[in-house]
């Protein structure tokens, strides 16, 4: 008896849902959503690519933020200083975050663990003394300053080209990641987090691996950190504090480590979250922020992704019942039973 695909048919319904949103959400929201929007999918490609960092090779990063900074100031130096256009700013912002992450991965490897969080935060402090330091060059404290992009179509405002943009960018690296995680790299990324004695072993080199999980996790929030000083047309060390690389880590744990499905879902939550927690207590709005923080984790300790998974499971395991329910109460069933 054939089976009704119900796991297929959700999952296929999520995947046009998404782009279907982005497609028709800046078109019915006012600049302020669409302003937002757009620091969605920023915050979804930073995660996507801590996401490869933590939750695919299994290493910890508390310095996120610290990628983000050196591309937007890649964006904002090459815009000012040498004349590039804004937007060819980006693929190079996030090449050149690779390399210094690939730079980085190589002390790093001697790292593990909570060593290696607290090198990576002490990247995320030293990044924003560096921009304060060579003024010349950076800015320093007052920053830079680039011209806010102007729409291309005449029915968009700037803030809805922004989202579209930053949109766009965010679909064409979700699905370089969700070829690279389904790939050869992806098996080796998990046999090093599940399994390094036998990985290597296996023939597989940990060095090589863990850099170049360093490399794309870098790429991305280098790309991430462009499309935020475009949508913002301002950068100073201030745009990076030592919260925003927690902040994405967090953002990574509730979409759920190991899994792109959710990373939607933790882009959202730490956009809108924190503004969320403010308006309930504006005295306290970080406590508030932990408790609803504490209480997803306890609700969906796997994060987002594991939730969605159990969702698809419950539709597919009904859509199972119902259509076995079917087939047996059918005039073809029915007529076979008296036949025999």
């Amino acid at each position: 008896m054939r089976r009704p695909p119900g796991g297929m048919l959700v999952r296929a319904a999520a995947i046009l849902a998404v782009p279907a949103l982005v497609v028709l959400l800046p078109r019915v929201s006012n600049d302020f959503l669409n302003y937002r929007f757009a620091f969605v999918g920023i915050y979804f490609i930073a995660i996507i690519g801590l996401n490869i960092l933590t939750g695919y090779s299994g290493q910890i990063s508390l310095g996120h933020g610290a990628f983000m900074a050196f591309g937007a100031y890649t964006t904002a130096i090459l815009t000012t200083n040498y004349g590039v256009g804004e937007y060819w700013t980006i693929p190079i912002a996030g090449v050149l975050t690779g390399v210094f992450g690939l730079l980085f991965g190589l002390p790093a490897l001697r790292l593990s663990g909570v060593y290696l969080a607290l090198a990576t935060f002490g990247l995320a402090i030293s990044i924003v003394l560096v921009a304060k330091r060579f003024e010349g060059f950076t800015g320093g404290g007052g920053g830079k300053s680039i011209p806010l992009p102007s729409s291309p179509f005449h029915s968009l405002s700037t803030n809805a080209w922004i989202s579209y943009l930053t949109w766009a960018v965010a679909a064409l690296m979700f699905f370089l990641a969700w070829v690279l995680t389904r790939g050869r790299l992806g098996r080796a990324f998990r046999a090093v987090r599940d399994a390094p004695i036998a990985a290597v072993s296996s023939g597989l080199s940990l060095a090589r691996y863990k850099t170049t999980a360093f490399g794309i996790a870098a790429a991305y929030a280098g790309v991430a950190g462009s499309l935020l000083v475009i949508a913002v047309a301002y950068v100073n060390p201030d745009t990076f504090p030592i919260s925003l690389s927690i902040l994405l880590l967090t953002g990574a744990v509730v979409a759920g480590l190991g899994s792109l499905e959710g990373v939607l879902i933790g882009a959202l939550f730490i956009t809108f979250v924190p503004g969320w927690a403010e308006s309930i207590n504006n005295r306290a709005p970080m406590v508030i922020y932990g408790l609803i923080l504490l209480g997803v984790l306890f609700v969906i300790p796997g994060g987002a992704a594991r939730l969605l998974d159990h969702l698809v499971h419950a539709l597919k395991v009904g859509s199972e019942k119902l259509y076995s329910q079917y087939k047996s109460g059918s005039p073809q069933a029915t007529s076979r039973r008296s036949g025999e």
